[in-house]
C-alpha cells in the first residue's frame, strides 16, 4: 500500500473511531465498572468483531448481506435487541453503597467483557455495510490483495484500540468518583443504560 493511501486510511480510521457508538459506550462503561486497565478486554472483543466484519466483506459475503433486506434486518434487530438488553440490565442494576474502585476492578471476568465487546460490534450490520463501502477505497485490485487487507486490518484495529482505550476509557475515569456512592452509581447506570437503548433505537429505526 502506498504511503499516501495509507495516510488517507489512517485519517479515515481516526474519524471512524472517534464517532460515538455502541463500542464507545461499552468501553466507557467497562472503564467505570472494571477499571481503565481491564477495559482493554472489552476493546479486544470489539476488535475481534471488526476482524470478522472485514473477513466477511473480503470474502464477498458482505455483498449478500447488504443485498438481502431480510437477512440485514434479522441481524439489525438482533443487534438492537442485545443493546436494549444491556441497557435494561444497567437500568435495573442496584447500586452497591459499600463498593469502591479497587473492589470494582475484579468484579467482571475478562472473558465476560471480551464476549460482550464481541457481540456489541458483531451484531451491527451497518458496520458490515460500512466496511463494504469503505474498504474498496483503499484496496487496489491490480496489486496482491492479501498484504493490502492485512495492512488495512492491522491499521484500523490499532487506531480503534488507541482511541477506545486512551480516549473513551480515559474520559470515563473523570466520572470514577461517582462509583463510590450509591447515588452516583445509580446516575451512571441510568445514563449508560439509556445510552445503550438510544443506540439500539437508532440501529433499529434509522435506515
Amino acid at each position: 500500500m502506498q504511503l499516501s493511501l495509507w495516510l488517507a486510511l489512517v485519517g479515515a480510521g481516526v474519524l471512524i473511531s472517534f464517532t460515538p457508538g455502541a463500542g464507545a459506550i461499552n468501553t466507557m462503561n467497562n472503564s467505570l465498572n472494571s477499571g481503565f486497565r481491564r477495559s482493554i478486554w472489552g476493546i479486544l472483543g470489539q476488535q475481534a468483531a471488526l476482524v470478522v466484519h472485514i473477513l466477511v466483506v473480503a470474502l464477498g459475503v458482505g455483498v449478500l448481506v447488504a443485498g438481502s433486506p431480510a437477512l440485514f434486518n434479522v441481524i439489525r434487530y438482533a443487534g438492537a435487541a442485545y443493546l436494549v438488553f444491556l441497557g435494561i440490565r444497567l437500568l435495573l442494576q442496584k447500586p452497591d453503597p459499600t463498593r469502591d474502585v479497587t473492589a470494582a476492578v475484579a468484579r467482571e471476568p475478562a472473558w465476560s467483557m471480551f464476549r460482550r465487546g464481541l457481540w456489541v460490534n458483531l451484531l451491527n450490520p451497518k458496520a458490515l455495510v460500512f466496511f463494504l463501502a469503505f474498504m474498496p477505497q483503499f484496496i487496489r485490485p491490480d496489486q496482491p490483495l492479501l498484504p493490502q487487507y492485512l495492512v488495512l486490518t492491522v491499521t484500523v484495529m490499532l487506531i480503534d484500540v488507541v482511541v477506545m482505550w486512551f480516549f473513551f476509557a480515559v474520559a470515563a475515569r473523570s466520572f470514577q468518583r461517582f462509583t463510590n456512592t450509591a447515588r452516583g452509581q445509580l446516575i451512571l447506570n441510568r445514563t449508560f443504560g439509556l445510552l445503550f437503548i438510544s443506540v439500539a433505537l437508532l440501529l433499529a429505526l434509522v435506515h
